[in-house]
């Protein structure tokens, strides 16, 4: 967020009461985009904090890469719901806030008084976003549950990872919760500007299995299936429906390929110098190159192994050919159009000094977004955030902290 303009979520003000992940990204996307966002940790803190990964492999509570990306320019309290006096605190900021952003289990909610009719009766203005791995209805919503039990429960895995005939793979670690915290932050902003219209605030239930569902399966697989019972599964590395449409190993790594249409073929074919297999009738449309997909990939393996992949993509994308270098993390993380687009920010840190850190993930022209603070250390903003927002005195900031209850 610059500092000279103010963000496009300017006076929406937010309680993060989440840990890990989903309800954190999502509660970062508002404070990141202008909204007053306070992080509300027991005083344990976040078990993200524990998670890592941490600058050489040594632990540390306030030195955690997952704690901190997700929980940028955020206010950070420590209150412990589970004793009276904290949860007293917490319903106060409840009456204060707009959004409360959470990612307990509903029966957790339910024992700390905190369920949503219990809290639409404090601030019947307030929209929840409850982010959980199944939701907050049905069989499973009680179930103790991770990231990866949504996303495999979604049938995403049977679809994606893996080849055929083989066990399913597991998917990169969080996809289901950052899914689920796009979605909430997207429909709860739309449940706070519609509350005029349905007279009030409400709870939004994200289910991250769904949200996977949706996203990863797609209409097409659910439709299909209900129509005629058939469905698409995993088939590994590529497209079998057209050629080339593959990961292929190069001098220096590996290359998306993708040449389908005559254009990119014959862009293609021009890169490589138009070699006479190229000219072969079986090669001539993208259907007969898959039913030969064999073949034609051992004679571009011949010919990518002898090139780099940046001299293959800058060359294809030349052509019109849309190939890319694979990209490493580290290759990314250097990679010259992400600097071009500001998507590298620098931050300071008092625990982890220095860093850079992703910038803002959608680009708001009049109004940018993006992190300039760094997250909170476990308390950090106690004094402040009980004093302003509910006018706490030193000596009763100090009497709770005694009593355990920040």
């Amino acid at each position: 967020m610059s500092e000279s303009k103010p963000g496009a979520l300017g006076g929406i003000k937010v309680l993060d009461f989440g840990q890990m992940v989903s309800a954190p990204y999502c509660a970062k996307l508002f404070s990141d985009y202008g909204a007053d966002v306070i992080k509300v940790e027991s005083p344990g803190g976040d078990a993200a904090r524990a998670m890592g990964p941490f600058p050489g492999d040594q632990p540390h509570p306030e030195k955690s890469g997952l704690y901190f990306i997700n929980n940028t320019n955020k206010r950070g309290i420590t209150c412990d719901v589970a004793r009276a006096a904290g949860r007293d605190l917490f319903t106060r900021l409840l009456a204060w806030a707009d959004v409360l952003i959470e990612n307990n289990l509903p029966q957790q909610m339910q024992a700390w008084g905190l369920d949503y009719a219990g809290i639409a009766a404090i601030n019947p203005r307030l929209v929840a976003i409850s982010i959980t791995p199944f939701g907050q209805t049905g069989p499973y919503s009680a179930w103790n549950g991770y990231d990866l039990n949504a996303y495999h429960l979604s049938g995403a895995s049977s679809r994606y990872c893996g080849r055929p005939g083989e066990m399913p793979l597991q998917h990169g670690t969080f996809s289901a919760d950052y899914f689920g915290a796009v979605a909430g932050a997207s429909w709860g902003l739309a449940a706070v500007y519609g509350r005029d219209l349905v007279g009030g605030g409400q709870q939004l239930d994200v289910s991250c299995a769904e949200a996977i569902a949706a996203a990863f399966i797609g209409g097409q697989n659910i439709g299909g299936y209900a129509q005629d019972g058939r469905f698409d599964k995993r088939t590994g590395v590529g497209l079998p429906q057209g050629a080339p449409a593959t990961i292929m190993p190069c001098k220096d790594g590996h290359v998306w390929m993708l040449a389908l249409e005559p254009g990119q073929w014959n862009g293609l074919r021009k890169v490589m110098g138009d070699p006479d297999w190229a000219d072969l009738d079986m090669f001539q449309n993208m259907k007969t190159r898959a039913e030969n997909a064999d073949v034609i990939y051992s004679f571009l393996h011949e010919w990518t192994m002898q090139h780099t992949k940046m001299e293959i993509q800058q060359k294809c994308q030349a052509a019109g050919c849309p190939i890319t270098a694979v990209y490493t993390v580290a290759e990314a993380a250097e990679q010259p159009h992400l600097k071009a687009r500001d998507y590298f920010v620098d931050m300071q840190h008092p625990e982890l000094g220095k860093l850079k850190n992703l910038g803002a993930p959608f680009k708001l022209p009049a109004c940018p977004g993006g992190p300039t603070r760094p997250a909170p250390l476990l308390g950090q903003h106690n004094d402040e955030v009980y004093g302003s927002v509910l006018g706490l005195n030193a000596g009763e900031i100090a009497a709770l902290r005694q009593e355990g209850a920040i």
